[in-house]
């Protein structure tokens, strides 16, 4: 799953309009963003087979992100961050570690089976990239539903839905591209942790400028 992911930050923004969407939207991935820094330095891996239906990543070993147990790590060192250095109410500190939970329950419907139950355990994964068209509607489905939420809270708010609009405008964009834009087949080293760390980084600046006016007009 890619930009499904963000279905959930823009869920929970409209669940807690006080927590920032940024912060929303990197906690969502915040595993990913991890994971493509350990991809670069080799403390994880994957290599890259075109012929895969859907996603042609071969998640061979990533247990410091995507196993169950360091799932609870990150989450919850999300918010405990968000509650100490940015000193956000409680319950905004606690939806932003929801959001970095929800990236595994995600990936749990698309992966293949590769996600560690504990370190070196079972692997689990429902392969719903194994059948691109549906796996394509419930990531566009879950962003296009979520993302309505956010806005219609960004307008109960007095804010332009402009700026919120744009932002999913864009996440559509990326997973067009994602899509028509193949990986050459190898082990996915420096380029592709690179290249996705930088996809992700951008996104959180977006959603960093969507809240711009709103905190203008606070």
């Amino acid at each position: 799953m890619f930009v499904g992911h963000y279905a959930a930050a823009f869920a929970a923004k409209a669940v807690e309009p006080k927590a920032p969407v940024w912060t929303l939207v990197a906690g969502c991935q915040l595993v990913d963003i991890g994971w493509s820094v350990f991809i670069m330095t080799g403390i994880e891996r994957a290599r890259v087979d075109p012929s895969l239906p859907g996603s042609s990543l071969v998640l061979e070993h990533m247990p410091w992100t995507h196993s169950l147990p360091m799932t609870f790590v990150w989450s919850i060192g999300a918010a405990l961050l968000a509650l100490a250095l940015l000193r956000l109410p409680l319950w905004a500190s606690i939806v932003i570690g929801l959001s970095v939970a929800s990236h595994w329950l995600l990936d749990l419907l698309v992966h293949r089976p590769d996600l560690e139950l504990w370190f070196g355990g079972e692997k689990l994964g429902l392969g719903l990239w194994n059948y691109p068209v549906p796996e394509q509607a419930v990531e566009m489905g879950l962003l296009a539903v979520c993302g309505a939420a956010w806005v219609a809270t960004r307008k109960q708010l007095g804010a332009a839905a402009w700026p919120a609009i744009a932002l999913i405008g864009f996440l559509v964009a990326l997973q067009i591209a994602a899509m028509s834009s193949p990986t050459p087949e190898g082990p996915a080293g420096v380029a592709v942790g690179a290249s996705a760390l930088a996809v992700y980084l951008v996104v959180v600046a977006l959603a960093a400028l969507t809240e711009l006016r709103l905190k203008r007009a606070a």
